[in-house]
């Protein structure tokens, strides 16, 4: 079964670019009864100390992760955050938004590169641009409903 499980979210890390790794820690931890520290994670992978560690930066990043007290232990434990919101709107915060951002400052450089390009192609290349442009525009107006929709 936590093996199952695993793979469910190898394969939803894949769809969105993160590496394997990432999902392969938040399913154990999704399906761990207990929360797990950072060795116990590369004994029951089969992952380098650094890839469980960078894992688990990424997740605590966007919030699929907390760390968790364990009495008498001096050890970090984390467990999974099992909320979809909080899920949702911390991919968002931390990869989606980003992105977003820098967007805008490569459709300008963009632009800027236009006016050196071929006078032949300019016509297509800037209606390549404004494609872009409406599409970016598009994905900025639609995050903040997602991230509303979550509330």
């Amino acid at each position: 079964m936590e093996t199952a499980v695993i793979d469910v979210f190898v394969s939803a890390v894949k769809l969105i670019g993160l590496p394997k790794s990432v999902g392969e820690i938040y399913g154990l931890l999704f399906s761990s009864p207990a929360p797990l520290t950072l060795d116990s994670l590369v004994q029951r992978l089969s992952i380098s100390k650094g890839s469980a560690s960078q894992g688990l930066k990424v997740l605590r990043s966007v919030g699929a992760v907390r760390p968790v007290y364990v009495a008498g232990d001096r050890r970090d434990h984390y467990a999974a955050e099992t909320e979809l919101k909080k899920l949702v709107a911390g991919f968002i915060r931390e990869e989606l938004q980003p992105r977003l951002d820098s967007g805008t400052e490569r459709l300008s450089h963009l632009n800027s590169l236009l006016a050196s390009s071929n006078p032949a192609d300019s016509a297509f290349l800037s209606s390549r641009i404004s494609k872009l442009a409406q599409w970016h525009a598009r994905s900025k107006a639609v995050l903040p409903l997602l991230t509303g929709l979550l509330d």
